[in-house]
């Protein structure tokens, strides 16, 4: 069995006795998303697909993964659920939402050294501690953005759960353990000539995930990850210092949204 991976967008529109509005598989009404769509957009457009309805999201509800087999390969789904509203018909199908298979199955990795656009699913934590300091990364050179300073975060691996891989990179780009507290939003990054250890142009479409994170017995940052990652340094920021580092935009949007600042768009 061959890996692959999926990113993709449903809507959860319940109705006044609680069933959910589901599509003609059973599932919810949704699918994946396009290359460069913001995952807002494609929720919105896959659900009118599936129903003929048009949605007004409400909030971001969920985001899990999920295993299917289909062929010979098996399918990481990497699914971005909003709560919807929408005017119903006659003719939809009401009920109750089929579990996931949340357990993953080995299958082997299937790469392509040609690839020039890859779509990828990360995890990143707007993190603290206690005393109210922000834990940020500094990108390291030969990867987008070097130099700037960044949430730790990154890549989800295949079967691993979007906050299983988030613990995970916080360990590895911080030595800190941390604890979920709750998804913050979502949101995406297309750059169609990204630089980085590929050498090469590539056509990057970033689907991001923020969660809250706390760390509650904080230490000294250091980077555990192997040598060569994309990880340079790790450090405890106050809010005063924040306006003295070269914040990436992503968790400059976050860090505002936090402080109250502005709102942070899923």
């Amino acid at each position: 069995m061959w890996q692959r991976r999926r990113i993709a967008a449903y809507g959860l529109c319940r109705d006044e006795a609680g069933r959910a509005l589901l599509a003609g598989d059973g599932d919810l009404p949704g699918g994946p998303i396009r290359h460069g769509e913001h995952p807002r957009e494609a929720a919105i457009r896959t659900f009118t697909a599936a129903t003929g309805l048009t949605p007004q999201l409400d909030a971001l509800s969920d985001v899990r993964a999920s295993f299917t087999i289909e062929g010979d390969e098996v399918v990481h789904t990497d699914r971005i659920t909003f709560a919807v509203r929408a005017t119903p018909r006659a003719g939809l199908t009401w009920g109750d939402v089929l579990p996931e298979n949340e357990q993953a199955i080995e299958a082997q990795p299937r790469r392509d050294p040609t690839a020039t656009r890859m779509q990828r699913f990360a995890a990143y934590g707007l993190t603290t501690d206690p005393a109210g300091r922000f834990l940020l990364t500094r990108i390291a050179d030969g990867y987008p953005g070097a130099g700037t300073w960044h949430l730790p975060g990154g890549g989800t691996d295949f079967g691993e759960q979007p906050t299983a891989g988030l613990l995970r990179e916080l360990v590895e780009e911080t030595g800190q353990e941390g604890r979920i507290l709750g998804l913050l939003g979502v949101t995406h990054y297309h750059n169609p000539r990204a630089l980085g250890p590929e050498k090469r142009p590539m056509d990057w479409h970033t689907v991001r995930v923020l969660y809250r994170v706390v760390i509650d017995r904080p230490g000294t940052p250091g980077v555990v990850e192997e040598a060569g990652g994309s990880t340079a340094e790790a450090r405890w920021v106050n809010s005063a210092e924040l306006g003295e580092l070269p914040l990436n935009g992503f968790p400059r949007a976050a860090i505002a949204h936090h402080l109250g600042e502005r709102s942070l768009l899923w």
